[in-house]
């Protein structure tokens, strides 16, 4: 295991204004419907293992657990469809390096598939955690009749399996003392940049799970990404959109992805405000969608934004989108947005933060009844 793992103690507080252990056991609870809560020992120093967790699981099923894969044409709830299959390393095999690098035979087997020897020995992986070394490996060799030179080889091997489990000091850690969240979730991106992808707003997402109090803000969000990219024709927008609608929204000072903006103030504010949000962003994607706009149109989407903060703060009705009495607001929505959208990648780049938080007091300190374009325009172009 040459990969490091990345390791991060935490000493107890009762005074942060989020609880980290809070955040390591919600992130890991992706889906709150298949995964059980875990109980949160307050007052209690952890050490938080950030990066490695794919391959403890790995080491762990191979040394001390079993997998299971379907058999094909079998039902699914046929008792025999998922052969239990525990590792298993060939003693008898040639120690030589194969295309891939790896010099020795293991494979997931079950008990017929092991016993079914050939000119294989195979040797289930999880009882070298409790054979001794030396005569006890001997003994259990001998007992399969095996010619002296096969005798020689195989030994060598199962003592190096002992060697490397029991003995070499194979995983390598690095260990950050740093009570800085903001560092280690930098640190966290950067290792998991080689494997499954995940965004900044991945790991905010699970500080605010742990901040909510009613509703559950993962499963919350998710519902309303998928509602939004129904809407007309289809859409292509992502839970970074709505997190970020929800900051600028909420009236946080800054809509940046920062874990200062995650504090327990803060978010308690975002799940008050959560059914007024969250129908301003349906109108915002509902009128997108009458312009004629859908995923593959909607260049920036984060020139929704200010739309969907204008709808929010005049509290507008559900039929926005449809009445009459709103089309003269609805045009001037129309075509300041297509003339923002020709214009996307010199406005909705860099720095937008800036630029959404400047657009979000323009419209605020408005005191038109109606879509403020000019105070908007004036804020666009001081950028």
């Amino acid at each position: 295991m040459s990969e490091p793992f990345l390791f991060w103690h935490v000493e107890p507080s009762t005074s942060s204004k989020f609880k980290f252990y809070d955040f390591v056991l919600n992130y890991h609870q992706r889906d709150a419907a298949h995964c059980p809560e875990l109980a949160i020992q307050h007052n209690q120093a952890i050490t938080a293992v950030l990066d490695g967790q794919q391959r403890l699981t790995a080491l762990n099923m191979g040394l001390r657990g079993s997998m299971a894969i379907k058999i094909p044409y079998k039902w699914w709830n046929s008792p025999d469809a998922f052969p239990r299959k525990t590792l298993c390393l060939n003693l008898r095999a040639l120690i030589k390096a194969n295309e891939d690098g790896a010099r020795y035979d293991f494979r997931f087997l079950d008990d017929e598939q092991a016993k079914r020897a050939d000119d294989a020995l195979w040797f289930k992986v999880p009882n070298i955690l409790g054979m001794r070394a030396g005569p006890e490996m001997l003994s259990w060799l001998v007992k399969h009749d095996l010619p002296n030179d096969a005798l020689n080889h195989s030994f060598d091997i199962l003592h190096t399996l002992h060697n490397v489990v029991h003995n070499k000091p194979l995983i390598n850690y690095y260990e950050e003392e740093a009570q800085d969240i903001e560092r280690v979730l930098n640190i966290f991106i950067r290792l998991n940049s080689g494997g499954t992808v995940l965004s900044y707003s991945d790991l905010l997402l699970s500080i605010a799970v742990a901040q909510w109090k009613q509703l559950d803000v993962r499963a919350e969000i998710h519902r309303l990404v998928d509602e939004l990219n129904k809407t007309g024709t289809g859409f292509a927008l992502s839970q970074d959109f709505v997190l970020k609608a929800g900051l600028m929204l909420a009236d946080i000072r800054s809509v940046g992805f920062k874990v200062e903006n995650f504090t327990a103030e803060n978010m308690a504010t975002l799940e008050a405000n959560w059914p007024d949000i969250r129908s301003a962003l349906l109108r915002t994607i509902e009128l997108a969608a009458s312009f004629g706009m859908n995923g593959q149109t909607l260049r920036a989407d984060s020139a929704l934004l200010p739309i969907a903060y204008y709808l929010y703060d005049r509290n507008v009705p559900v039929n926005y989108v449809t009445a009459g009495q709103f089309a003269n607001d609805r045009e001037t929505i129309r075509q300041w947005l297509i003339r923002s959208l020709l214009k996307a990648s010199g406005i909705w780049g860099s720095g937008l933060d800036t630029l959404l938080t400047a657009l979000r007091d323009a419209i605020k300190q408005s005191n038109s009844s109606t879509f403020p374009v000019e105070a908007i325009m004036k804020a666009m172009r001081t950028r």
